[in-house]
């Protein structure tokens, strides 16, 4: 791409482009692991603290599963394309009913068409800034489920809608997971496995309270925090340094937050085909090549939220250190 090309030579793009079968085992792993580990606590110590965990955890690596989906979409989780497309569909995407293929149609017009017109995802930013009232309204509607309800059910009448019409994909939000309605038995099958083994070492209910529950709350709260993060308040511009923004995120935002380097947001769209354990490597080779103070970073999430409740679009004065 233009981008990778004015900020990097080939040398450079070459050995970070490498993918590694390993690597996306490895990931994936982790991240059942660690959806894993808090199901062990409530099973050990069942109380309204082990609970409460388990949701913000498995919600937080409900997120993690759609990075890595986004890594497969890019071709990028593993080195293997047939790797990519089916661990990427039946283990990352299906499980939190997201469709990598027309998913990965729909995000390759938002790497094509960044914050300007064309953009399928300039509706998630468009509106910020926003008040803190507003904004505090919408992470209400988040955690109460009253998002997660309306986001699943539109998925399921968009696929409807698909099956009717095979190139009714318009790069709408609505639609940018949506199954075609002959393939909404593939993401059951991948809940019915997930069911069966929570009943297995659990209880019956697990699956609604440690999988549909943290899926309809959680989850909703960290992807709007991610969307915020990632476009935001940043310039309506092809400049690829402002129209994106990185944010700085440690060890107890990258566990509920930020997972698998996802707060690299600007490198990412600086080399989309780069995979996800890359992302620190390019954005220290910007940083050595002195464009630090050209990007829009943040030092961390808390910073991003006072930037987009903020009465004018202001620029980030703040920079990364």
């Amino acid at each position: 791409m233009i981008s990778e090309k004015r900020y990097f030579v080939s040398e450079e793009i070459r050995p970070l482009s490498q993918r590694s079968d390993i690597m996306g085992f490895v990931l994936v792993l982790h991240c059942y692991s660690l959806i894993t580990i808090p199901l062990v606590f409530f099973s050990l110590w069942p109380n309204f603290f082990t609970f409460f965990l388990a949701i913000i955890v498995i919600g937080s690596r409900q997120l993690g599963l759609a990075i890595l989906m986004h890594d497969a979409a890019h071709r990028a989780l593993f080195e293997k394309k047939f790797l990519n497309e089916k661990i990427g569909f039946w283990l990352c995407g299906n499980p939190i009913l997201a469709d990598l293929f027309t998913y990965r149609h729909y995000h390759l017009m938002h790497h094509k068409h960044t914050q300007t017109e064309d953009d399928p995802d300039r509706v998630l930013s468009q509106p910020f800034p926003i008040s803190r009232r507003s904004l505090w309204r919408k992470f209400l509607r988040d955690f109460t489920g009253q998002t997660g309800v309306k986001n699943i059910s539109k998925q399921v009448l968009n696929s409807f809608k698909l099956a009717f019409d095979q190139d009714a994909i318009d790069n709408s939000v609505e639609q940018a997971q949506s199954f075609k309605a002959k393939s909404l038995f593939k993401p059951l099958i991948s809940n019915v496995i997930i069911f069966l083994f929570m009943w297995c070492f659990g209880a019956w209910w697990w699956w609604l309270a440690f999988w549909l529950l943290p899926l309809i709350t959680w989850f909703q709260v960290v992807v709007r925090i991610r969307n915020i993060a990632e476009h935001a308040a940043t310039e309506f511009t092809t400049d690829e340094l402002q129209n994106v923004r990185t944010t700085h995120a440690n060890l107890l935002m990258r566990v509920l937050v930020a997972p698998y380097w996802v707060n690299y947001h600007l490198e990412h769209h600086l080399i989309m085909h780069v995979p996800c354990w890359r992302l620190p490597q390019i954005h220290k080779l910007m940083v050595q090549k002195g464009y630090r103070e050209k990007m829009k970073l943040a030092r961390n999430y808390i910073e991003v939220l006072r930037e987009i409740t903020k009465k004018g679009h202001v620029s980030n004065l703040n920079k990364l250190h």
